[in-house]
């Protein structure tokens, strides 16, 4: 069973959570070796299954949005991407446009949780939750 946890982008258990991931050559070149950022603007959702990070969503907060950006989802598994996603919509406040960077493969799970497409480029789709 997967559990989510949620963490602020600074806390200690953070980091001691997807350390051993985002220094993983695996992991980044999922993500297209782009480095993963985190601050205190940062709300983490991590999946947990047993004693395994599945996958991992850092959520940025600006003013008026929240952004999904350099998230990872071990084989993208589809299912621990949809249990992350809801974790992030039903925390994310109704005054705040929920958007993502999304990697290509993932799109038709995001589409199925209520986000539209903006803008596409190569590997990545901007889209937005609908309100």
């Amino acid at each position: 069973m997967t559990q989510i946890v949620e963490l602020k982008g600074t806390e200690k258990r953070l980091y001691q959570l997807v350390a051993p991931l985002v220094m993983n050559p695996v992991v980044l070149k999922q993500n297209y070796n782009y480095p993963f950022r985190t601050s205190e603007n940062f709300i983490w959702f991590v999946a947990v299954e047993g004693k395994e990070i599945v996958g991992f969503i850092p959520l940025e907060h600006k003013k008026s949005e929240a952004i999904i950006n350099n998230y990872y989802i071990k084989e993208n598994n589809a299912e621990v991407l949809k249990a992350l996603l809801e974790k992030v919509i039903d925390s994310t406040d109704e005054d705040k446009q929920l958007s993502s960077v999304t990697f290509i493969e993932h799109q038709k799970v995001f589409q199925e949780l209520g986000f539209s497409v903006e803008k596409e480029w190569k590997r990545y789709v901007k889209m937005n939750k609908e309100k």
